[in-house]
């Protein structure tokens, strides 16, 4: 719940500007968001989480990754308070950004566990071939192996499979019949149902041409086809396109039984409200960074309050905007200021070190754009950490 506050708050701190100006922000009021669900909701919404670094941790951190787990693992009991599921060890995690795949998988079977012992909260984990460097693949068997290493590993901990799309298959896939031949055979031996995860090049330039043609209507065709020839194997598809109009005609051609997940951080309101012909269900990275928003938003729509569904979300997408602006690859350490400015975290320390790779401007906005959306749950704690920052980057 966010802290009371007398409306019109006297908060205000010094803020940097894209026009190179130092100038006065003054805070809103907070916007409370009740702090549990009711009701059951109507969409399968999922929080892509991130992990929290362990400061005080003696490594280099362009070469290895320092996890503090209980704050890490405290975030996501913060997530299925909220009543949202976790994505766990994607991309928002720093997954092949930091995160290698040892840590990677203890975060997975740390994650399964605490989920087990809440009584089975939605947890779902990324298996890939990150584990293979892209240069080590010889051809798609190496690929085809290290898909098989990763999700077995991620079952025998007793978790659910997001099947991450893997730069080696981008590197060695060179049509459509590659990627079929191995998610073919991949989706073959899963003991349950996967989320098939579909990242555009904005976000991993690595991924470029994935479904093996740089043509995105002929990858969609070639991934329609893999994802409804083995629909009994596959939940759902988690698009990562930043593409609305593309993830609104997929999702129409999809089987039946397979939900679409937006993975838009653009567009993801009007995407999961939906149309007379559809809506998609949520795996966001941006639900990290708002997920108390996001919650309370979901429960409306389930109550049949769209316009109270949009009111409460559709202040968040101009944030989640300016998160995931271009360089796209770069949105990671907003999820992580946000947590730090909302308290999940006493620091602003990233897994290697990508707390650097956002402006001081750009933080700046986002300070003010969070603030805007009623998301700053303590505007006290939140203007002392911004200062902190502030103060470290030399303004």
């Amino acid at each position: 719940m966010n802290k009371a506050v007398l409306p019109g708050s006297s908060l205000s701190l010094k803020l940097p500007s894209a026009k190179g100006t130092i100038e006065t922000y003054r805070l809103r009021a907070p916007r409370g968001f009740p702090a549990r669900l009711e009701g059951t909701l109507n969409r399968v919404a999922f929080s892509a989480a991130h992990v929290v670094s362990d400061p005080l941790a003696d490594v280099d951190p362009w070469l290895a990754s320092a996890i503090d787990w209980d704050k890490t693992i405290a975030f996501r009991e913060h997530v299925w308070d909220l009543g949202l599921g976790v994505a766990e060890a994607m991309d928002t995690a720093q997954r092949g950004m930091g995160l290698d795949w040892p840590t990677s998988l203890e975060l997975i079977q740390r994650s399964v566990k605490a989920a087990k012992a809440r009584g089975n909260a939605l947890v779902f984990s990324g298996a890939g071939t990150d584990h293979l460097a892209v240069e080590d693949a010889r051809n798609l068997d190496d690929v085809i192996r290290a898909y098989e290493e990763q999700v077995g590993a991620v079952e025998k901990a007793g978790g659910r499979i997001i099947l991450m799309a893997s730069r080696a298959l981008a590197r060695h896939g060179r049509s459509g019949d590659d990627y079929v031949k191995v998610y073919d055979r991949v989706l073959s031996q899963v003991s349950e149902p996967v989320i098939i995860h579909w990242l555009g090049d904005m976000f991993d330039p690595a991924l470029t041409n994935y479904w093996g043609t740089p043509d995105l209507d002929r990858a969609m065709d070639v991934a329609v086809s893999v994802i409804n020839a083995n629909a009994a194997k596959v939940d759902g598809v988690k698009v990562s396109l930043l593409d609305k109009q593309r993830e609104i005609d997929m999702r129409r051609r999809l089987a039946p039984r397979v939900k679409m997940y937006t993975g838009d951080d653009f567009n993801y309101a009007e995407l999961i409200a939906g149309d007379a012909q559809g809506f998609s269900h949520a795996l966001l990275g941006i639900f990290d960074a708002i997920a108390p928003a996001a919650s309370y938003a979901l429960s409306r729509l389930a109550a049949g309050d769209t316009q109270g569904f949009h009111d409460v979300l559709g202040p968040t997408v101009p944030l989640s905007r300016h998160i995931f602006k271009a360089p796209t690859r770069f949105y990671k350490p907003g999820i992580v200021f946000m947590a730090y400015l909302n308290g999940h975290q006493d620091h602003f320390t990233m897994v290697g070190g990508q707390e650097s790779a956002r402006s001081t401007v750009h933080l700046a906005e986002l300070f003010r754009l969070a603030d805007k959306a009623g998301l700053l749950a303590d505007p006290e704690l939140a203007t002392r950490r911004m200062k902190a920052v502030l103060a470290l980057r030399g303004v």
